[in-house]
């Protein structure tokens, strides 16, 4: 992918000096499960349960040459979140403003309680940030082989599409339909989040149209899409897939939502809901 170093985006918040010791608590899957009802419901229930996450040990506080080691990741990050940004701002005038990123390390706070490396990245509503520990982008590479920079892109293009979601009240009106029909919670989950993949989809196509794609470029996104798949991650992880319990899509739903907004560019035409 083609882009121009240098500069940093006044939306970018930087919380890796701070290093930031995991706590003791609720462990991995409890802390995914208080966050997802903390999204759920809009408020932090980690303060309401009086309960801190815990996975694991403590790590130690980010030197200067690690810092270093990341600044051109930093860089490429930084560029993508203005440009998605203003692609959107475009899309719809006047009705978008731009979330923050908020870079981390090992754990922070955030609107919906607090944030993990393990979580992976996501969106809060609440405060309208997308959080990200860099140290997931090796994960995507080492753990479910999606490598370059495109894949990177669109993980955080597909965060900010979940902003657009935001803005639109879609996410609110999604909240609204789980709490009168619990049974089709899950398969909404996955509407919403297809949707977010398609919204990447549509910044890809504008990224084509501004000749800054390369070889390879595309299926990398496809790639990165796919990797996350539900099927995929239940299968790595319990050897078994478990349709009901989707809650992000399938890989070939996820990549198949993705192409459609890429080969549209149309926001109107990633209507999964």
């Amino acid at each position: 992918m083609r882009w121009t170093p240098g500069g940093r985006s006044p939306n970018l918040e930087d919380r890796r000096s701070a290093g930031g010791g995991m706590g003791r608590g609720l462990g991995i899957g409890g802390t995914v499960i208080v966050l997802a009802l903390s999204l759920f419901f809009g408020r932090d229930l980690f303060s309401d349960l009086g309960v801190e996450p815990g996975v694991g040990t403590a790590s130690a506080p980010m030197t200067a040459a690690d810092s270093a080691a990341q600044d051109s990741t930093v860089q490429f990050v930084s560029f993508l979140l203005d440009d998605v940004q203003g692609v959107w701002a475009k899309a719809l005038p006047g009705r978008y403003t731009p979330a923050r990123l908020v870079l981390f390390r090992n754990s922070t706070d955030s609107g919906c309680g607090p944030a993990q490396s393990a979580m992976g990245p996501f969106y809060c509503p609440l405060d309208q940030r997308v959080y990200l520990d860099l140290g997931f982008f090796d994960e995507l590479g080492r753990r479910f082989g999606a490598t370059g920079d495109f894949a990177r892109a669109y993980v955080l293009a597909h965060e900010l599409g979940h902003h657009v979601q935001h803005l639109l009240g879609t996410d609110a009106r999604v909240r609204q339909a789980q709490e009168a029909n619990p049974a089709a919670a899950n398969e909404l989950s996955v509407r919403l989040e297809l949707q977010a993949d398609c919204f990447a989809g549509v910044w890809a196509h504008s990224t084509d149209q501004r000749r800054m794609l390369g070889p390879g470029d595309v299926d990398e996104g496809l790639g990165a899409a796919s990797a996350v798949g539900d099927d995929r991650i239940h299968g790595r992880t319990t050897g078994r897939v478990n349709v009901d319990s989707f809650t992000h899509g399938s890989a070939a739903q996820r990549s198949q939502w993705f192409k459609r907004g890429f080969e549209s560019g149309d926001p109107r035409n990633c209507n999964t809901l």
